[in-house]
């Protein structure tokens, strides 16, 4: 993990005036736009080679996040969604990629969960949003999906997809075309963001959450506290159904957490919840 909990560096705990570059998430403009061959076949080889540019990255996930989109929209709630943006890029600035075009969404599904793409997307679902209590479970929650951007965790997957793809011929066979290959990789890629990783990766996104968040000066326990509380929820919930299906059981990542984490944070006691001024949906 980049920024782990034995990294020696110290938690910086003064909370500060989030990042003001707060417009919300949004469609990309071009998301529905071809690109062209050229493009489409430099992205394809940087992914193969595992050397994608920032920009690459960012490329790949505005297309990936434009596919989401098209599913489950933003709620139109404009303060709502500079809020998130507010929050998660004072959180992102906390990483070791704080230069990335950070952008935050909440999507109108009511399904508890979360979506990272890569190059900076990150989406909250408003049936998650509903369960948080303050501001320091929310970066907690950010934290975590930053923790996936960060690590190019959806990055490196696609990367060995297509390379076992690649190997077996199978992906030259059936999409021979550069820009329908390239569609074929944005279509994996929606599905890896809105369903999962490995739990390796979950896991250390957990550690990552927490660290980022305590760095921003919250409450380092925000996120151990949603996954107790999404811990409550009936298997047979429709609305946990896909989170449970695809991650670590919540009980089994706060366990994962708290052996990571010990007493570590046990001494923050600066850290703030800012429950009251936390956005409340409408």
């Amino acid at each position: 993990m980049a920024a782990g909990l034995n990294d020696g560096q110290p938690l910086r705990l003064a909370f500060g005036t989030p990042p003001q570059r707060t417009e919300p998430a949004k469609p990309p403009e071009d998301a529905t736009k071809p690109q062209s061959e050229s493009s489409a076949e430099r992205l394809l080889q940087a992914l193969l080679a595992g050397k994608m540019s920032t920009q690459q990255e960012h490329q790949l996930g505005e297309r990936i996040i434009g596919n989401l989109l098209g599913v489950a929209p933003l709620v139109p709630d404009d303060g709502l969604q500079r809020y998130i943006n507010q929050v998660g890029r004072w959180v992102a600035s906390q990483s070791e990629r704080p230069d990335l075009d950070w952008r935050f969404g909440v999507i109108e599904s009511e399904d508890v969960n979360a979506f990272a793409a890569p190059g900076g997307y990150v989406m909250v679902t408003k049936g998650l949003y509903r369960r948080l209590n303050n501001e320091a479970e929310l970066a907690g929650v950010l934290g975590h999906e930053i923790g996936h951007v960060m690590s190019r965790h959806h990055v490196k997957l696609l990367q060995r997809s297509q390379l076992l793809a690649s190997l077996s011929g199978a992906l030259g066979k059936q999409v021979s075309d550069e820009h329908e290959r390239l569609q074929s990789i944005i279509g994996r890629g929606a599905e890896v963001a809105a369903r999962s990783l490995d739990k390796s990766s979950e896991f250390e996104a957990d550690r990552i959450g927490m660290v980022l968040a305590a760095r921003g000066g919250y409450d380092a326990y925000g996120l151990p506290l949603v996954l107790q509380e999404i811990g409550h929820f009936s298997e047979k919930d429709d609305r946990v159904a896909l989170l449970f299906k695809t991650h670590p059981h919540p009980d089994a990542r706060f366990n994962q957490l708290a052996e990571a984490v010990g007493t570590r944070f046990d001494a923050l006691t600066e850290g703030a919840t800012l429950e009251s001024r936390f956005y409340r949906l409408k």
